[in-house]
């Protein structure tokens, strides 16, 4: 009996602190978009962290993004073939980059590239006492430090994931011409009929959460960082680990919400 109340016991506290955790975090995003509509901005800090979360990240989305459409065509050429379905491979392409592969691929990129950069840069802030040294010259951490890259990451992401998506069915069609021996007049139409609006649209409304996602985590473990280095370190790692989950369990969200039957 007694080693039963133990484990409630100890489930109960994780619970209350995943909860308390939660209400943290919620409580910090609030509060980093409410400064976004009180004067003053810090345009220099937004454009830095624009071109740092943006500009910096497309080399490494772009490629992603050029070779996962390559693989899509080879992998659903193998399957299709046995069933003469090669025709399909275009749409299997376009529809994959486009709403699952381009945002999802960009968004773990970025998190890996820039959720460890903010939380590093502010738990390094946070524990040489730069923070509080903002707070005496009377300036909000949070409008400073972590508004503007709210602000960038929501915004810069879905931009990448409009090039992610060129270049992810630019590799399919390079991939199926070249390789493969499709028409590329043909597999452009096939291309154009399979993809629509929403297809689009969707894959750029995930963009735009999963930029948010990750800078918030960046920031919320970098500004609760404690300890010195290893406490930067720690905080590093549980903002990539945490955005990472958080991508993925979002795309089944909103995936669920926009196509579900």
């Amino acid at each position: 009996m007694n080693a039963l109340l133990d484990l409630i016991a100890v489930i109960g506290r994780h619970v209350l602190e995943a909860a308390r955790g939660a209400g943290a975090l919620a409580m910090f995003a609030v509060e980093g978009l409410l400064h976004a509509v009180r004067p003053p901005f810090y345009w220099r800090v937004f454009g830095g962290a624009l071109m740092d979360t943006g500009y910096l990240s497309l080399p490494v989305v772009a490629m992603t993004a050029l070779f996962a459409g390559g693989v899509i065509a080879l992998q659903s050429y193998t399957g299709f073939a046995q069933y003469h379905v090669q025709s399909a491979i275009a749409g299997i392409v376009v529809l994959s980059v486009t709403r699952e592969l381009g945002p999802v691929l960009a968004g773990l990129m970025v998190a890996g590239r820039v959720g460890a950069a903010m939380a590093a840069q502010i738990g390094t802030m946070r524990v040489t006492d730069q923070i509080d040294a903002l707070t005496t010259l009377r300036t909000s951490p949070m409008k400073y430090l972590v508004t503007p890259r709210l602000l960038a990451g929501l915004i810069s992401l879905p931009l990448l994931v409009v090039v992610a998506d060129i270049l992810g069915v630019a590799g399919g069609f390079t991939v199926s011409v070249v390789k493969l021996g499709f028409a590329p007049a043909a597999y452009i139409s096939a291309t154009i009929n399979a993809v629509k609006p929403i297809d689009i649209t969707v894959g750029l409304v995930k963009a735009a959460v999963f930029g948010f996602i990750i800078a918030l985590m960046g920031c919320y473990y970098g500004y609760s960082s404690r300890g010195g280095a290893e406490g930067v370190g720690s905080a590093t790692t549980s903002a990539v680990v945490s955005a990472s989950i958080l991508v993925l369990a979002f795309d089944y969200l909103l995936t669920d919400l926009f196509f579900a039957q």
